[in-house]
């Protein structure tokens, strides 16, 4: 069985990640090193710890810890290095902006650092892979017509674009510079199971429930292209068994809608379900607000080299996938309140010791799902 390194599997795509993998890669194990910043739930992954623990196992650990980073790498020997742990939401970004350096910038380097030490220390094996999971917003803002592509230049219009671009250039200097062998994807805008309640999809689900306002930056015209989070797994899973070290390749869902769009989505979904109707359908609570600084217009990607080269496309269509993912969040209230409350936090403290690895077996009872 063949081990995997993955940063940040707490958060809500190396969540996804890891599940993905687990049920569908029956050689693979995966340890899981994650700090547990606010976005971070490692409930999210008890029952495969319980169900398969000898192909799962978690350790709460920061990327900035050098040492912890190195010791880990010698005594698991993985075969290869996803890398999902970042600072990534934009509002925290313009209020913190040093937070998002420290890890998304510092992080990586330090974590780059770790990993060429001990590929060099292992003979440099043909095998390894580093893998670099990273953002559209690096590209900063279309137009109305065009797509991003592997080649656009860079323009990054907030603290957190700007850091990840950072990232993904330490990623491809060390390939350059080094001969590492890693690779950079660029996705766009995820949805699905799992994820944080800040991001525009489940706030709105969960403002809907309690017919709290929907608020909607600018006009609502901001455009993003949706990807459904089971889609980028399969898609890193393939990069990770197919893509050429040095490669970067964009990862698309091919579903572009202004977000007035998909909240007016929402609200017709939720209706449905909860059978508010006339007077008391949703869209009464949007609310148009002050947009944010720095908002970029639209993104959109040109999939087609990932397409072409390694022969991976979304599955899911965006209707029906967001239709799951409301069905999913009406689902697991106990997960949802859960990761909103205090609970959470003192369940971390009281369920991790100082060494931050907890064994399966002394988990105590907690929503997951």
């Amino acid at each position: 069985m063949t081990t995997l390194l993955v940063t940040g599997g707490a958060g809500f795509i190396g969540t996804n990640f890891i599940r993905h993998m687990l049920k569908t890669r029956p050689d693979w194990r995966i340890v899981n090193l994650d700090v547990l910043t606010y976005a971070g739930n490692a409930a999210n992954l008890d029952d495969m710890a319980r169900q398969m623990p000898e192909r799962y196992c978690f350790v709460r650990g920061d990327i900035n810890d050098s040492h912890r980073v190195m010791d880990l790498l010698r005594n698991e020997r993985p075969w290869a290095v996803v890398h999902f742990a970042a600072e990534s939401h934009v509002d925290r970004s313009i209020l913190g902006p040093l937070a998002f350096v420290e890890t998304n910038v510092t992080g990586t380097a330090r974590l780059l650092i770790a990993c060429r030490q001990v590929w060099e220390e292992s003979g440099r094996p043909a095998d390894f892979r580093f893998v670099h999971v990273s953002t559209d917003e690096v590209y900063g803002s279309l137009g109305p017509e065009g797509y991003f592509t592997e080649t656009t230049a860079y323009d990054p219009s907030s603290p957190y674009s700007a850091s990840k671009a950072a990232s993904d250039h330490l990623v491809r200097a060390w390939h350059c510079t080094y001969g590492f062998p890693a690779m950079v994807t660029n996705c766009s805008n995820n949805y699905g199971p799992y994820q944080f309640p800040e991001k525009l999809i489940p706030l709105m689900i969960l403002n809907i429930l309690e017919e709290k306002p929907l608020p909607v930056y600018g006009d609502g015209a901001n455009v993003r292209d949706w990807l459904y989070v089971v889609d980028h797994c399969e898609a890193l899973a393939t990069v990770l068994e197919k893509g050429a070290p040095g490669q970067t390749y964009n990862i698309g869902g091919g579903a572009e809608r202004r977000n007035i769009d998909v909240v007016q989505q929402l609200c017709s979904l939720l209706d449905d379900r909860l059978d508010r109707r006339g007077d008391r359908r949703s869209q009464r609570l949007i609310r148009f607000v002050t947009d944010r600084p720095g908002h970029d217009r639209r993104y959109a990607i040109d999939a087609a080299k990932i397409q072409h080269e390694l022969g991976w496309r979304p599955r899911f269509r965006f209707e029906e996938a967001l239709a799951d993912t409301v069905d999913w969040y009406l689902a697991n209230g106990p997960w949802v309140d859960f990761v909103r409350s205090g609970d959470y936090r003192r369940w971390i403290e009281t369920n991790y010791g100082p060494d931050g690895t907890r064994a399966a077996q002394t988990v105590k009872e907690h929503p997951t799902t």
